[in-house]
């Protein structure tokens, strides 16, 4: 029997493997092996990444080997096993193993003891491999090794060489040790890389873990490059007298029938009331077009509501919508602001239930683009939740499915180019003040590669051994996996329980639990997602609603606001969009005064424009010529001017992309949303040339321009990444104009919400209030007698609202602190003493509140309610003299602040002043400056 690999360690056994699954994948086809394991510590979590690189080679037409799902347990007591599922029921108990395991402790551990390999299950669902310990003295181990062999009767013992000289009497005893506890031998190379180049890489790795560097290594570091995947031959070398434990690996792997692809993901049936989902969601949806269009529903809604039905129910989709009705509906029921996109909510039935607010007219309406018969592929809608409050709805799911049919989906931390040139520098002992510089050439989130120019303007020597071999090592690393994270809301729910399909483990946020795989994974496995996501404008705008009611009777939600408002475009047209949503960046505000958006499809545009795919495709300036009428708006074709029509002939949204390479190129759909999949990180393992060959081929062939295919795939890489189709474009679109109404209109009730939101957005507070005053918003500071917790609206006095700051601006005080004070302050206070009495404030916040100048209105001055503070004592008065209020003390005369001290202590107490602009203390003497400059020059 051929020699099949049952024991690879990827990079998912986090910075230790040397490879990434798919490299694994790749090699063993090359080595000719019928089946190999990947099988990571105590983790499933990297078998997904080598499935979709044998899925790709076959679709090249290689031959691939068969993976074979595995894990190595890691028993507290001091066994280490690899897991193997022989059969489905057999992958259903590794998972609830590992699930246990995790559930005990926290995030990124696993507890797992001897007897729970007994207890979970038929022993005959896995074979198991036991792993021989490092050391000579196995005396310890081998009381556990007969305990474990008599409860496991169809385990193996796996041997190992280390290549260092003494393999041969090492193998030996392990077949004696083996023979004793009657378990037969199987070979295993034991790799943690696909290729001994790896070597340097993984001794870095090592240093990172265990925080040591790499001249301080010494035998922790690998003795050789060894530890490799290696070929059939050259195992039977390794054993040789020993050669049926090569063989035998064979034939545990021809006994391990699972395969991944036989996961059958059942989504929840969501029957209600003996309602089966198809028939419910067709009547709500009918009932959700009757509120939509209360004079009738126009005849082409109708018909494509029909068809997205029809199609919904050729799919059995139903559940999943109703999934997302359900979520929407509880968050409406606790008055929580939510607003739908992606892919699927660009649909007539998400409108009809109200899980989106943008019209079906706004986009193109190519609903197969995301739900498609031929692709079979799953849908995708993300719903956006008020930030503050979407935990409220994440419990909720919890709590209606149980945690042990839901769970969030993990997100893959990989390494970026700051990071590895932090953590590697380091590890090879670069100075701190190197590592920093080299750091700081990385923008955002680039790679880690420098080109020796810029090396050696940071003054160092680019052929430094040290510091090349450095810079090739963080190259080496960009991409690898460095641990596991939760997805920003992506929700996987099942019918039957969800540890059975995937392990659970516990997130680092308190009751929270996540999957193993990450979301591109459950695309691979063909399993749904429900998004909950949180959006901070969406809490900004809820709160301003409740505002506008408040003040003004005015109620309002985001689909009765006034639409179309010339007004609000001619703001946008101005670039006055700080806090708008999406559009208040620097960039987006230097576009819009050229883009002048005058529609809300100008906005769906503006929001999508402004974005890398676009960008790096040079779409942006032939589309604003175009707009301009400074060049002739032109198609390819007729068959391209029917995608490119609404965006001027230029392609922007990544339906667009995809249709052209369709369309133009003559990729089926199901290559042209490979292509768009292959870009991902860990998916690239070297097929992308041959889709941009395919592409420019297949768009040459059609007649079309070289540039202009040239510029379109640079497009489809930049959607790789940051990929914007319309349907998403179209929902953020909406909060623009809701947020830029608010901001026109109510200025005052959209400041004050946008604080009482932070964090969020581009812009401090200082820079919201100098803007709402810029817009003739009277902004009062914080005052003991007037503030709360959140600043809040006032009269100003001329019949409109002015801003009253509040104490969350107050640098270092809580809610649960600053609430007490206007609970206790009825009739108001008048000195610092009252404050302390009534409302129990201890001296260190009521310092804080002299500080911020919250004690102007009773006249003091920061410093003498500073001295007043001071002067108590203790957190408490004393019980018999609660709430009697002293006598004045004799003012103590101290020096007043000049003004420059003032908003120095405004920005240190508050980070923001309401007296002048720190520039204003400084215009005098620049002033005079120029002015002698302009007379030297004369």
């Amino acid at each position: 029997m051929a020699f099949a690999e049952l024991s690879i360690t990827s990079n998912f056994t986090f910075l230790t493997g040397g490879s990434h699954p798919h490299e694994h994948a790749v090699r063993a086809a090359e080595l000719g092996f019928p089946a190999f394991a990947i099988a990571d510590r105590n983790s499933v979590a990297g078998l997904v990444r080598a499935l979709y690189a044998l899925r790709e080679l076959e679709r090249a037409g290689l031959s691939v080997p068969r993976l074979l799902p595995a894990a190595r347990l890691c028993l507290a007591e001091g066994l280490e096993v690899t897991a193997l599922p022989r059969n489905r029921a057999g992958w259903a108990r590794l998972c609830r193993l590992l699930t246990l395991g995790a559930g005990r402790t926290t995030k990124g551990s696993c507890d797992l003891r001897l007897p729970d390999l007994a207890d979970r299950g038929d022993t005959t669902d896995l074979a198991l491999l036991l792993h021989l310990p490092p050391g000579r003295d196995l005396r310890p181990w081998l009381s556990l090794a007969r305990a474990f062999a008599r409860a496991h009767p169809h385990a193996h013992l796996a041997a190992s060489p280390r290549y260092d000289g003494e393999d041969r009497p090492r193998i030996a005893r392990a077949a004696r040790v083996a023979a004793g506890l009657r378990l037969p031998l199987v070979a295993s190379a034991e790799p943690i890389m696909h290729h001994g180049s790896r070597r340097r890489l993984v001794d870095v790795l090592t240093c990172i873990r265990t925080g040591r560097r790499i001249d301080t290594l010494g035998r922790a570091a690998l003795p050789n490059a060894e530890r490799r995947l290696r070929s059939e031959a050259e195992m039977l070398r390794l054993f040789a007298g020993h050669e049926e434990a090569v063989h035998r690996s064979g034939r545990v792997a021809e006994s391990c029938t699972f395969r991944l692809d036989e996961l059958r993901y059942e989504y929840p049936k969501e029957v209600w009331e003996g309602e089966d989902p198809q028939q419910r969601l067709e009547r709500l949806t009918a009932r959700g077009l009757k509120w939509r269009y209360p004079h009738g529903v126009p005849e082409k809604v109708a018909a494509q509501a029909a068809h997205e039905l029809a199609l919904i129910g050729r799919l059995d989709y139903a559940p999943y919508f109703l999934t997302v009705n359900d979520v929407v509906d509880y968050a409406r029921s606790r008055d929580i602001l939510c607003q739908g996109r992606g892919s699927a909510a660009n649909s007539v039935v998400c409108y009809a239930l109200a899980i989106t607010s943008v019209s079906p007219e706004v986009g193109t309406m190519v609903f197969e683009r995301f739900v498609s018969e031929a692709r079979d592929e799953p849908p995708d809608i993300d719903v956006d939740f008020e930030h503050e409050r979407r935990e409220e709805v994440i419990q909720h799911i919890y709590a209606r499915y149980g945690r042990h049919r839901a769970g969030l989906c993990a997100t893959v931390i990989h390494y970026r180019g700051k990071r590895a040139i932090r953590e590697v520098g380091t590890a090879m002992g670069l100075s701190r003040d190197t590592v920093a510089a080299l750091s700081s050439q990385i923008w955002g989130w680039g790679g880690g590669s420098l080109p020796a120019e810029r090396v050696r303007e940071l003054g160092l020597d680019p052929t430094d051994r040290r510091l090349a071999l450095t810079l090739e090592l963080v190259d080496e690393i960009v991409g690898f996996p460095r641990h596991l994270s939760q997805h920003v809301g992506g929700f996987v729910v099942t019918e039957g329980r969800l540890d059975e399909l995937v392990p659970i483990e516990n997130a680092a946020m308190e009751d929270r639990t996540v999957i193993a795989w990450d979301k591109d994974d459950i695309d691979t496995l063909g399993i749904l997602k429900v998004d909950v996501l949180a959006l901070g404008m969406l809490t900004c705008i809820r709160k301003a609603l409740d505002l506008l009611a408040a003040h003004t009777g005015q109620r309002h939600t985001l689909a009765t606001l006034p639409a179309e408002d010339p007004a609000v475009y001619e703001m946008l047209c101005r670039a006055d969009s700080l806090g708008v949503f999406q559009v208040e960046s620097r960039a987006q505000m230097n576009f819009l005064p050229r883009m002048r958006p005058r529609t809300f499809y100008d906005l769906v545009i503006e929001v999508a424009i402004v974005r890398p795919g676009p960008i790096q495709g040079d779409m942006v300036h032939p589309y604003l010529r175009r707009r301009n009428r400074e060049e002739a708006v032109a198609f390819p074709s007729d068959a391209l001017g029917k995608v490119l029509g609404k965006t001027l002939g230029v392609p922007l949204f990544q339906e667009q992309a995809m249709q052209i390479a369709i369309i133009g190129a003559g990729f089926t759909p199901e290559e042209a949303d490979r292509l768009r999949r292959s870009l991902a990180t860990f998916k690239n393992v070297g097929t992308i040339h041959t889709f941009r060959e395919r592409f420019l081929e297949g768009m040459a062939k059609n007649g079309y321009d070289a540039a202009f295919a040239e510029r379109c795939f640079s497009q489809i890489e930049g959607f790789g990444s940051y990929g914007f189709p319309e349907s998403h474009a179209a929902s953020f679109a909406f909060l623009v104009y809701a947020s830029a109404w608010l901001k026109c209109h109510h200025p005052a009730i959209f400041a004050c919400a946008l604080l009482n939101s932070q964090p969020m957005g581009f812009y401090a507070p200082a820079q919201i209030v100098r803007d709402a005053r810029a817009h003739g918003v009277a902004v009062r500071p914080v005052c003991v007698n007037a503030s709360y917790w959140d600043n809040a609206l006032e009269p100003d006095g001329r019949g409109g609202l002015a801003l009253r700051l509040g104490f969350r601006q107050i640098k270092g005080m809580r809610q649960d602190e600053a609430d007490w004070i206007p609970a206790a302050r009825g009739n108001g206070y008048r000195d610092v003493t009252a404050v302390w009495r009534r409302a129990g404030t201890p001296p260190r916040l009521l310092a804080k509140l002299a500080e911020a100048d919250a004690f102007a209105a009773l006249g003091l001055d920061r410093r003498t309610a500073l001295w007043q503070a001071a002067a108590l004592g203790g957190d408490r008065p004393l019980p018999l003299f609660d709430g009697i209020e002293e006598e004045d003390a004799r003012p103590v005369p101290l020096p007043p602040m000049t003004l420059g001290e003032e908003i120095v202590a405004d920005y240190t107490a508050l980070r923001l002043t309401l007296r002048a602009h720190p520039m204003a203390l400084l215009r005098p003497r620049l002033d005079a400056l120029c002015a002698g400059e302009a007379r030297e020059r004369r």
